[in-house]
């Protein structure tokens, strides 16, 4: 049995969310053709992730200096035992599906935020003298499914300006995962009166690619 974190970042709900919308199909996809398997919901905007401020900073340097963390603040303890327990999720996990729309031409700040959790040495990636950074997660799969009311994906017009899809790639190849997929749901804004078919066809790829993750 595999487990699998659904990875969302949308404040909206299934009626209004392009991203989450297809990514219901995706998991219902996936569960039919793999029954045994168990998918974790993570609403990014109902959990509690630490920024990278100051307390987790001034905790980690002590840490590596040698402190023990019963020593460390009250901050600094709640903030880093929370990303601790973030990462140690992450880890544990079989595959990921990362679901957001585009903002900006990047993902909610919140996705950034659980990014920057999971990026810790000796957990997903490590140091090795002469090679530099080696990524730990060469046995996971991911994919990600990105709404945006432009067409942003690879090859389009405005590829160049898409940095929600790009940065994701950019991690996952950082912790060596072999296996990144995108799930595109594009163009709606920019052709209103195509919303319905450009959903559709999303939702087509969703389960193409849910009966083979």
């Amino acid at each position: 049995m595999a487990t699998v974190l659904y990875i969302s970042a949308n404040p909206n709900d299934l009626e209004t969310s392009y991203s989450l919308a297809i990514g219901k199909e995706f998991v219902q996809a996936y569960l039919s053709a793999n029954p045994n398997d168990e998918v974790v919901h993570l609403d990014l905007y109902q959990m509690d992730i630490p920024e990278l401020d100051a307390d987790v900073f001034s905790g980690w340097g002590k840490l590596g200096a040698g402190a023990v963390f019963d020593t460390l603040t009250g901050a600094e303890k709640a903030k880093i035992g929370r990303l601790g327990e973030l990462v140690d999720q992450f880890v544990a996990a079989d595959k990921y599906i990362f679901v957001n729309p585009i903002w900006n031409y990047s993902f909610p700040p919140v996705m950034k935020a659980y990014i920057d959790s999971i990026c810790v040495a000796g957990k997903t990636f490590k140091y090795v003298p002469g090679k530099g950074r080696v990524g730990l997660l060469r046995d996971k799969k991911a994919v990600h499914i990105q709404a945006s009311g432009s067409v942003l994906s690879p090859g389009s017009a405005l590829a160049d300006f898409e940095m929600g899809h790009r940065h994701l790639n950019a991690i996952m190849t950082f912790f060596e995962v072999p296996s990144f997929e995108g799930v595109f749901v594009e163009g709606m804004a920019a052709d209103p009166s195509q919303a319905s078919a450009i959903k559709e066809k999303a939702v087509q790829k969703a389960r193409e690619v849910a009966r083979s993750f």
